[in-house]
């Protein structure tokens, strides 16, 4: 790692219910998650496209991914406006731990929430 390259370059949110978590991310940020199998995980794949060094990652269920508000953070991108996404977690099954909360200006907002298999999830945001 050195500092020229992004620090994080691909992460995976735990679920134990595919379809439940899918339905949830689809409906918190009004994307459409790609589903496949993989080295024997079900995997949901967050849109992204290849080649452009912008990070992504996956919902994954499988034996070696485990749920839980214990473990890593991840931010996901907020942006342009933070409080559209805290507001749609609640009636897609989450719970808003921390609501939109200042940082600085000049880093932004953040928030926290629960989704529907139990992962802390962090938000982040310019506004």
């Amino acid at each position: 790692m050195n500092k020229e390259a992004n620090a994080l370059n691909w992460f995976e949110i735990p679920v134990t219910d595919m379809q439940r978590a899918k339905n949830f991310y689809d409906k918190v940020f009004d994307i459409n998650i790609a589903l496949d199998n993989m080295m024997g995980m079900e995997m949901g794949f967050l849109p992204f496209e290849d080649g452009n060094g912008k990070v992504s990652g996956a919902l994954v269920k499988s034996d070696m991914h485990k749920p839980s508000m214990d473990g890593a953070v991840v931010y996901l991108n907020a942006n342009p406006d933070i409080q559209k996404v805290v507001d749609r977690i609640e009636n897609a099954g989450g719970k808003v731990v921390m609501p939109k909360t200042l940082i600085n200006e000049q880093v932004g907002y953040m928030a926290f929430f629960t989704d529907t298999e139990g992962n802390k999830i962090g938000l982040h945001a310019s506004s």
